[in-house]
Order: structure tokens, then sequence, then C-alpha cells
């Protein structure tokens, strides 16, 4: 028999241990759905107001009230899964190593980014997640729109690429723990460049949103997250060329993430040593 870990085992008891673990404070598994769903809610009211008195984000972008509600359920389902899998894990990274912790991990036998990454699942995010299939939904109804069978296949393809994009850019700066100790000023960096991906790239136009617009798509990807598969439902002709660099971007924001996270590893030094 092999002595090599099945990760998709692994990875299905950390999600079993973690939804006992919050099964078993119910109430509080509640209270971070509602109070997740709450902030949603009050974004998309934000959304519906400033329709109230235009008709699309941008001038000729072609990004009318249902098209953006498209857009805002992709950015839903992109964070939503982000949060639910990986981010959490990325913030208790650098506590593990002032704690001493990343030794244990170290000793286990099995990949350590794999280890860290997904050793625990944050359930009550999905909550975000259900939501955005319902706006998708609604928006798609309310256009009298049916996609074709193409796009619904590539959307959730697309999606993932969007997720392995954040993941790799958050896992990159949760390894930079090893050469700075805590970090949660790079996490407050990766929100600020994660921003970016809220909006439709059409809007960054002129002297200062064209070099935001090129910067975030060809040197740090973002833009791609949310506005490939989102395009890829609402406008499918204009996605195409895009859709291209999104999987060539995931590919190498993936190795390069691993590439730091593999560096960092090797400059670590144990807390017993």
């Amino acid at each position: 028999m092999s002595n090599h870990p099945s990760y998709g085992r692994v990875f299905l008891t950390f999600a079993r241990n973690s939804l006992v673990r919050d099964m078993t404070f119910r109430a509080n598994f509640v209270i971070e759905c509602v109070s997740s769903l709450s902030w949603v809610l009050m974004n998309l009211g934000f959304y519906v107001l400033i329709f109230r008195y235009t008709p699309m984000i941008g001038k000729g972008t072609g990004w009318g009230q249902y098209q953006f509600f498209i857009f805002l359920a992709t950015t839903l389902l992109v964070t939503s899964l982000v949060q639910t899998f990986f981010m959490p894990n990325a913030e208790e990274f650098s506590e593990l190593i002032r704690r001493g912790d990343l030794d244990f991990a170290l000793l286990k036998p099995i990949d350590t980014q794999f280890l860290i990454s997904l050793h625990r699942v944050n359930w009550s995010s999905l909550a975000n997640f259900a939501f955005g299939l319902l706006l998708l939904g609604f928006s798609l109804y309310q256009l009298a729109y049916w996609p074709s069978l193409w796009q619904w296949v590539s959307y959730p393809i697309y999606l993932a690429c969007g997720v392995a994009i954040m993941y790799s850019l958050m896992i990159s700066m949760a390894a930079v723990s090893v050469w700075m100790g805590r970090n949660q000023s790079l996490y407050n960096f990766w929100f600020y460049i994660t921003n970016f991906s809220r909006y439709p790239m059409e809007i960054y136009r002129g002297a200062w949103g064209d070099p935001l617009r090129w910067t975030f798509t060809f040197v740090i990807p973002v833009l791609i997250v949310v506005n490939v598969p989102a395009r890829l439902m609402v406008k499918p002709l204009e996605a195409r060329t895009l859709a291209a660099f999104a999987v060539v971007y995931t590919v190498m924001s993936l190795a390069f993430s691993r590439w730091v996270f593999s560096r960092a590893l090797r400059s670590y030094r144990s807390a017993s040593s």
C-alpha cells in the first residue's frame, strides 16, 4: 500500500471537522451568516440607489443595473469561496510562526502548503455564495436572458480561475510572514488591492485610470478575477481574448505563489533551534 495521503480524503476530514466545530456553537454560526448577509444587502442597497440616478456604471460601458448585478453576483461567488476555504488559514499563518506551531505542520507527512491552506473551513461564508447564486438568477430573469450551454460551462471554470488567482495572491502575502513576522499590514494591503476587482474595468479610464487598468490586469491580475466570468455571462464576445489571458495568468499565479511559499519555508528557522 502507498504511504502517500489521499488529499481528497484529508480535505473532506478538514471540512467535516470544521463543520462539527461550527455546529457546536450554532448561535454564533447563525450570527456570522446574518452579519455577512447584512453587509451584502447594504452594498446591494447602495447600488440600487445609484441606479435610480444613472442608467449604467460608466457612460457607454454597457453595465446597466442588472448587468452590473451579474457582476456583483460574480464578485460574491469568488470572494465567498476565498473566505470559506483560504482566508482563515492565511490569516493564521503568521500566528503559527509566532507560536512555533509551524514546526508541527512541517513534520506532517503531507504537503505543507496544502495543510496550511485548507486545514480550516469557514462554512458561514457560504451564505454569501448562496446569495450570489440567487442574485445571478434574479438578474438573468430580469434581463430575460438565458445563457448558452458554452456560457454555463465556462462560467464556473473561470470562477475557479478567479479563486485561484486570489488564493495565489493571499498565500504569497501570508508566506512573507516567515521574513517579516506578524503581517497584519500586508493583509490590509491585500484588501486594498482586491478592491480594484470589484468594478468593471471600463471605469478605469483617463490619465489615472488607464495605468491602473494596465497594472491590475497584467502585473497584479486582480481585474481578471471577476471581469472575465462576468463578461462571459453578460457579453461573451468581448470576453474571449481576456479569457485566454485568465488561463495563462492563473497558471502563472499558482506557480509564483508556490515558488514564494517554498522559498519562505526554506528560510524558516524552527522555534526550537
